[in-house]
């Protein structure tokens, strides 16, 4: 060997061990897979070193790649089935089983505190599992907006489970056999920090047990429970005394009664279900110190809202429904200028709001637009829009993220189409936009304005689209820009399987596709194969009927839902537990980790 080669060999193995110091310090998941990629070597260090990983869909890798890859995990969440399912758009049965990843977690992750599964079907023999092979270690586990499991899982995990600090299971479907899993968990664990059972329907749980988690658990801060009695709380919450968030609960009682219940002086964060005019008054001594408010389930009007508001100055998270009105946008725009995080959901009562005149329109967006500047996050319904409410945004909202607006099929006329120029304005303005949702009307937005999205989402990752564009045209424009797109969701579309299969082609950095209600042809099959590239998994789920019945089993109503396909990059190739669904092909490589 030379002494030049030995000066190079000793300079690389300086850089290697440089390397191995700041790994833990990149934090960032593209940052590690643009570093691992350097040399043999550094993917290694990277692969030693890497300490939590996110997988966005389950059948993007298998277990054992995991395992190889990253023998060292501490931290794992996995999403199951895709975000459609949220609302019924895939079929139950398509898939996304944790069992074979729960077998793996048992057999080779010694490291393994921490587990957050996404829209996925867990059986109770898989929690029997993780309680035997993980229970003493496990820190956190969380089971979102999961099936197929029953209390009796949640009993193992509960006795199994002594350093449980986070046990999360909002939005579950939970068969409810009793509630010996909250009483178990009451008695044997000292450390819990978050406990969560939102919206799952559970009744069975004693509040009692919830009592003794807080005199047991001094160190609880979060607690989001289903519809108990609050005055059923009150020993609760005088236990709670570390307590900073509180959500669910129920009234039943006259309004007075509930002066009894007294909120920790440490709380931040509240939601209170079916909280209506009259129980007010019980969140007013807390409202000054209020960071984060729930009113997704709260019974209030606009002018409750308002009053609301105007005693929140602090406040940065809101979610709530479009009876919000303009008015109290407008009223939220004066009095709590640090919201960072807004969302407004589509209400139940449409007919009212049209017959009041609410909901949420452009003047409320206006009115938002000038006075929360600190607005990161953005997710709102709204009956009316114009150009110029998006241009508003892209001229005061500098620290946007996230924004996907839905634009409500409702009878009136919105004047102001196309919004061509005001999402170009948008998106022109929010530089730092990374997530884009836009679901309109037809000729909403024309063909151009497609263009404008890609030319002008330069930083843009995941992307949701609903009747926009008119043609093949649009599309293609589109998909000649957004370079730094990875996701990409289209509903009710005027587009081709051709046209689909070439953007998919042009988007380069795309990773999964979802598009459901497109124009079908009779060689259709032909048409999408033209998206073929390596490593890409392409599942045709065909259309179908959902027939809805009365008591009595008569059809009341059909629901015929679109044919989808789904398409995604995959080292696993064709996966083997789906129903309903045709998988075209199986090519492997990239692994999705971010």
């Amino acid at each position: 060997m030379t002494e030049s080669s030995t000066g190079n060999s000793a300079s690389e193995a300086a850089v290697d061990t440089v390397f191995e110091c700041v790994v833990n310090y990149i934090k960032d998941p593209h940052d590690l897979g643009a570093v691992s990629l350097v040399c043999r070597r550094w993917y290694e260090i990277e692969a030693a070193a890497r300490k939590h990983v996110k997988i966005s869909l389950c059948y993007a890798a298998t277990p054992e790649m995991l395992r190889r890859r990253f023998p060292n995990l501490e931290s794992l969440k996995l999403k199951g089935k895709p975000r459609a399912a949220m609302f019924n758009l895939i079929p139950e049965n398509w898939g996304g089983y944790v069992a074979p990843w729960v077998d793996e977690i048992a057999a080779s992750f010694s490291s393994l505190k921490a587990l957050h599964f996404r829209r996925m079907i867990i059986a109770d023999p898989d929690l029997r599992l993780l309680a035997q092979s993980r229970g003493s270690a496990l820190v956190s586990l969380k089971l979102d907006k999961c099936s197929g499991f029953s209390t009796d899982g949640l009993l193992h995990i509960a006795r199994a489970s002594k350093n449980l600090r986070t046990l999360f299971l909002e939005e579950s479907t939970i068969t409810e056999k009793d509630g010996e899993w909250l009483h178990e968990l009451a008695l044997n664990n000292t450390v819990l920090e978050t406990l969560n059972f939102y919206m799952t329907y559970l009744t069975k749980v004693r509040f009692q047990d919830l009592e003794l988690i807080a005199r047991n658990c001094h160190s609880l801060v979060s607690v989001k429970i289903s519809e108990f009695e609050l005055l059923d709380l009150v020993g609760f919450f005088r236990a709670a005394a570390a307590l900073e968030e509180f959500s669910g609960g129920s009234f039943s009682e006259q309004p007075e009664m509930y002066s009894s219940i007294s909120f920790s002086p440490k709380l931040r964060c509240l939601g209170l279900t079916y909280m209506g005019r009259n129980e007010m008054p019980l969140v007013f001594p807390s409202a000054f110190r209020l960071r984060r408010l729930d009113l997704l389930y709260a019974l209030l009007d606009t002018d409750d809202h308002c009053i609301l508001f105007e005693r929140c100055p602090n406040l940065e998270v809101l979610e709530t429904r479009n009876v919000i009105g303009d008015r109290g946008l407008e009223v939220l725009a004066v009095c709590c200028k640090r919201l960072r995080r807004l969302r407004i959901e589509r209400g139940a009562d449409e007919q009212r709001l049209q017959d009041e005149g609410g909901g949420v329109s452009h003047r409320g967006l206006i009115a938002l637009a000038h006075g929360c500047a600190e607005l990161a996050y953005l997710a709102v319904y709204v009956s009316d829009i114009d150009n110029a409410s998006l241009e508003c945004i892209g001229t005061y909202l500098k620290k946007l993220t996230d924004f996907r607006l839905v634009l409500l099929d409702r009878e009136e006329r919105v004047t102001d189409l196309p919004l061509d120029n005001g999402v170009r304005a948008l998106l022109q303005g929010c530089h730092k936009l990374r997530r884009f949702g836009l679901y309109l009307r037809p000729r909403a937005l024309t063909d151009q304005g497609l263009g404008y999205i890609g030319q002008y989402s330069q930083n843009v990752r995941w992307m949701l689209l609903g009747y926009v564009g008119e043609s093949d045209a649009g599309l293609l424009a589109l998909s000649r820009g957004c370079p730094s797109l990875q996701k990409l969701e289209i509903r009710c579309c005027c587009f081709s399987e051709r046209a689909l299969a070439l953007a998919v082609l042009q988007l380069t950095s795309l990773r999964y596709f979802w598009v459901q209600g497109y124009l079908e042809s009779e060689t259709g099959l032909d048409n999408i194969l033209a998206m073929n590239r390596p490593f890409w998994n392409i599942e045709l789920i065909p259309a179908r009927e959902e027939v809805f019945t009365d008591h009595f089993g008569d059809q009341v109503l059909v629901i015929v839902h679109p044919s989808h396909i789904l398409s995604y990059y995959s080292l696993a190739g064709q996966r083997t537990d789906h129903q309903g669904t045709v998988v075209l092909m199986e090519e492997a490589l990239l692994y999705n980790n971010s």
